[in-house]
């Protein structure tokens, strides 16, 4: 090499690089999108939490009064289920206090014509003492019973912490 003169590298990438690059973005985008999928679902499934709190003081109400539960929305003083509906929800159902809610019109497919049941639950003798209410798959607390028939069947991943079961 003559003194004056200086070799220059070349700034470019070389292919090997490029491919051991994509394959490092496949693979955290792999790992990732499940993850952010089901954050998306848990957000769309929280519109049907919102709609069914504000139907449980309806309920809440006719129990206070009647000691029993609504048979259907009519009883409840709600809105035919079909007429209950959101973005992600077809139809909302009160069978014997529990709320049902049907999820789909734009859901993600993974849940898509599934239910959600919010069923009310009572301390066991004391008819006057404030219902609690029992989402999805979780169990009534020790001296509370959760009344009727819980319907869900969207997969446990996609609920809130509150709606899974811990046992």
């Amino acid at each position: 090499m003559l003194a004056g003169e200086k070799m220059k590298k070349q700034g470019a990438f070389t292919l090997i690089e490029l491919m051991i690059v994509i394959a490092i973005m496949g693979i955290l985008s792999t790992i990732a999108l499940p993850t952010y999928q089901s954050r998306v679902i848990r957000a769309q499934i929280s519109e049907a939490v919102v709609i069914a709190d504000d139907l449980k003081f309806k309920i809440n109400e006719f129990y206070q009064k009647t000691q029993q539960f609504p048979a259907n929305n009519e009883a409840a003083g709600l809105p035919k289920a079909k007429h209950l509906i959101g973005n992600y929800v077809t139809q909302i159902e009160v069978m014997n206090g529990v709320i049902h809610v049907h999820l789909g019109n734009r859901i993600n497919a993974h849940v898509k014509d599934k239910i959600l049941s919010f069923r009310p639950a009572v301390v066991a003798g004391s008819p006057k003492s404030p219902i609690a209410w029992v989402c999805g798959y979780a169990e009534a607390v020790d001296g509370m019973k959760a009344v009727a028939d819980n319907n869900t069947n969207v997969p446990p991943l996609f609920l809130d912490m509150a709606c899974r079961s811990w046992k």
